[in-house]
């Protein structure tokens, strides 16, 4: 167990970083990475029912993704700005492009004139509190017809987010909005296919974690346990939590749809392998090592090198194995990041 950034850092073709998602979702590809000897399987999502059976929990992010990319004026000076996740008084933490030009107390103007904010508190590294003169129902009309998809910066889109990606990025499951970035994995689902589990007696479930602008943020420093994990707001129902628990008792397997789904579970989950009612922010940060108590299968896309997201499925698959799946899937040229493939991750048994 390695506690140094730079072991979790691998080289990543560029033809690799998917642009666009595949067409249809169901003709991504899929990675089967089982635990212990196993050998991986090369598959696609139409065959992802073969991977269930009857019984089984299948759990997911209903986040949906907010405009939340806008620009200001500070006087001249251009200033973008990526909504993070709202305080509950009123601010905004956000994430600013030119922050070194802003000061305290400065007015951001936007382009329609009918909307201004307020710098409230500037952080280092470019995130900042802000507040909006509008609030409430009338903020949100404003933002859905002046802000943008906050696309990941790998998904290069020099003229900003087209038509298709206001269709592409959201999931089947996208249901309460405040996410900035997509719970990815979830795209790849379609009615067809959940329709397909629901006949084979895949029971569906579904909680909220809002995905912040922090999710596209690097590990700096070199030294994992020396990084400071965002915060996210995330909701686990009480009715979903006993119903998980009932599950557990039931020996029914758990699988969870992305990192985001998994890293709420854990969050919600104590000691004891008892589900507990969320509704909080969770800053939780899992890296090899971690005793998973939530779920017994992963299905994700592939992630960054050197993000804490390949360290968590490290920690889930262990560490050995997914290095030798990712080389497999960079082999295969399967797709990476968010509108890329995915695979199917059962749990390393310590």
């Amino acid at each position: 167990m390695t506690d140094l950034t730079a072991d979790f850092d691998f080289k990543l073709p560029e033809h690799c970083i998917a642009q666009h998602p595949a067409r249809p979702r169901e003709a991504a590809k899929l990675l089967y990475i089982p635990s212990k000897s196993g050998k991986f399987q090369d598959k696609t999502i139409r065959d992802l029912p073969c991977y269930f059976q009857k019984g089984d929990i299948l759990i997911a992010n209903d986040t949906k993704v907010i405009p939340a990319k806008l620009f200001a004026q500070r006087g001249m000076a251009h200033i973008g700005i990526t909504l993070d996740r709202p305080m509950g008084d009123g601010t905004w933490h956000v994430l600013i492009k030119n922050s070194k030009r802003l000061k305290e107390q400065d007015r951001l103007d936007f382009p329609d004139k009918k909307c201004f904010a307020t710098v409230v508190k500037l952080e280092t590294g470019g995130g900042a509190f802000i507040r909006f003169n509008l609030e409430g129902n009338e903020f949100d009309k404003w933002l859905n017809t002046s802000g943008q998809l906050a696309l990941p910066p790998y998904i290069r889109r020099p003229y900003g987010p087209t038509e298709r990606d206001e269709l592409d990025y959201y999931t089947i499951f996208s249901q309460n909005p405040g996410a900035v970035a997509a719970p990815t994995a979830g795209l790849h689902f379609t009615e067809e296919l959940l329709t397909q589990l629901d006949h084979k007696g895949v029971e569906r479930l579904a909680l909220t974690l809002h995905v912040g602008a922090g999710t596209f943020l690097p590990v700096r420093s070199e030294n994992i346990n020396d990084h400071h994990m965002h915060a996210e707001y995330g909701v686990l129902s009480p009715e979903n939590a006993e119903r998980l628990n009932q599950a557990k008792v039931e020996k029914r397997r758990i699988i969870a749809v992305g990192t985001t789904t998994l890293r709420l579970l854990e969050s919600a989950i104590d000691r004891q392998g008892i589900f507990h009612p969320f509704q909080q922010e969770t800053s939780i940060f899992i890296r090899p090592g971690h005793q998973f108590r939530s779920i017994d299968i992963l299905m994700t896309n592939f992630h960054l090198p050197r993000s804490t997201l390949f360290m968590l499925v490290c920690a889930f698959g262990g560490t050995e194995k997914m290095r030798q799946a990712y080389e497999h899937a960079i082999r295969n040229n399967y797709r990476f990041y968010s509108y890329g493939d995915a695979c199917i991750i059962e749990k390393e048994f310590l």
